[in-house]
């Protein structure tokens, strides 16, 4: 399998719990090949059974650290989106930043994983199985409400005027604007040489109509 690209999406494991350094290296050996699995095969191929082949152990020794592909799945995607925050959290938090330059900074970083292999392939899938599945829809959302926040918090810096219900439909637009490039601008798609141009158009965009957006207009 081809090396998965590492950018934001990295995964971000959960802490070790007192000295169980093994145990800790297992669930990591574990989440990343079922992502490599869900990455170049599809949430189909990604059984218990196939990921404990794939990582070379016994499934017992799999379901010991995750009982259930449900229990594997949510820590799998907690790991993914930690490490978004992580990064958000270090561009919101920085100290002299203003406002107009954050938003910059986060949406730019947004646009450009989404021209990375791992973000094109993993959430199409899941938006994908959401539809069929509501373990994983809740799951997506509750991802998607997360990597959302940072976002609320900077339009309501820059519009401290707006009340809370606009503050968010901005930070929702701005969001679902920068998914809906995957699937035209996204790792091998037809407009993937566009995605830098696209970027710039984008924020300078975002930034506009925060400043502007008049709910009542």
């Amino acid at each position: 399998m081809d090396e998965i690209p590492k950018l934001i999406t990295d995964l971000l494991m959960p802490g070790r719990e007192g000295g169980y350094a093994k145990g800790y290296e297992t669930r990591e050996l574990i989440l990343r090949t079922a992502l490599d699995i869900l990455l170049e095969e599809g949430y189909r191929a990604m059984s218990m059974r196939r990921i404990a082949a794939a990582c070379g152990m016994r499934l017992g020794n799999l379901t010991y650290h995750y009982p259930t592909r449900e229990d594997l799945v949510r820590e799998l995607l907690n790991a993914v989106i930690s490490s978004y925050e992580v990064e958000f959290g270090t561009i919101i938090h920085a100290p002299g930043v203003p406002p107009e330059e954050r938003l910059a900074r986060v949406c730019g970083l947004l646009i450009e994983d989404v021209g990375t292999k791992k973000t094109t392939r993993l959430f199409p899938e899941l938006w994908a199985l959401a539809n069929h599945d509501g373990f994983v829809y809740e799951r997506v959302h509750e991802l998607y409400d997360r990597a959302r926040a940072p976002l609320v918090e900077i339009v309501a810096e820059m519009r401290p005027d707006l009340p809370e219900k606009a503050q968010f439909e901005l930070a929702l637009f701005i969001s679902a604007s920068i998914e809906g490039l995957t699937v035209f601008a996204g790792y091998r798609q037809p407009f993937a040489d566009r995605l830098t141009a696209v970027e710039r158009i984008a924020v300078r965009s975002f930034i506009d109509i925060v400043r502007s957006f008049d709910p009542a207009a």
